[in-house]
């Protein structure tokens, strides 16, 4: 059977309606049905209970890409170079996030969503890394979406890496902010030639990993093998889930 993936979406204010609308890049739920998953959107619309029985309904959750998080999560007032924030879609991914933990259950964090996750469990944030950063290498590439940007270090120890087969990864880089001081649940596994942390994985959580770039574009390499190794990530995710899903069906037997 499929499993039903939480994935959390966006909104926004439509001149054309004059009202919020919902919104998800559509690369998310071709990867997630490419490998055999079936997306459930969370969305910042939803109240708390709604939430949290979405969640309890899926077998994976999905932190996806978007605005910058608002940084009075981290305790910091905000630089003068954040971007747009949305406060509705921080409190609902917090929720999510807390409550997929609480059921041990598969986490995918996506870009924002690695920040994201890094600041649900304690950890802080750049929040503009030209400025605040300025002896790194830039992370917001000009050149196209189809230009690999930089290089990235993958732990050899880590799961990333077995999934991968490969400890040297290139990859595309569509972001101002990252990770500053990382959250004590989670452990560095992926870094860009600067040092900047680019993947993370739980330190208990059964299955969580995060990544800075965008799998569901395919937009990461490995050396010498242009196959894409972003498809072996979205597979390794929706085996755990499936796995999820299979043991929480049988616990309520």
């Amino acid at each position: 059977m499929r499993p039903l993936i939480a994935t959390t979406t966006t909104s926004y204010e439509d001149p054309n309606y004059r009202t919020p609308q919902i919104m998800l890049g559509s690369p998310y739920i071709a990867a997630l049905e490419a490998m055999g998953g079936t997306p459930l959107l969370v969305t910042p619309a939803h109240d708390e209970e709604s939430i949290g029985r979405l969640i309890d309904l899926a077998d994976g959750l999905v932190l996806t890409g978007g605005e910058d998080v608002d940084p009075a999560y981290y305790g910091q007032e905000p630089h003068t170079n954040l971007a747009s924030v949305n406060r509705a879609r921080d409190r609902m991914e917090m929720l999510a996030v807390e409550r997929a933990i609480e059921r041990g259950m598969p986490v995918l964090a996506i870009c924002r969503g690695l920040q994201l996750l890094n600041v649900a469990l304690g950890g802080t944030l750049f929040q503009d890394l030209p400025s605040q950063r300025a002896e790194g290498i830039i992370h917001e590439q000009s050149a196209p979406i189809t230009e690999r940007w930089h290089s990235a270090r993958i732990a050899e120890e880590s799961q990333l890496a077995q999934i991968f087969g490969a400890t040297d990864l290139f990859i595309n880089s569509f972001h101002h902010q990252g990770i500053n001081r990382l959250a004590e649940p989670l452990r560095p596994v992926a870094w860009a030639e600067d040092g900047l942390i680019e993947g993370v994985e739980g330190r208990d959580h059964p299955w969580m990993i995060g990544v800075q770039w965008h799998p569901e574009r395919g937009e990461a390499e490995t050396r010498g093998d242009r196959r894409h190794p972003d498809n072996r990530l979205f597979y390794a995710y929706l085996e755990a889930a499936r796995k999820f899903g299979e043991e929480t069906a049988l616990a309520y037997k």
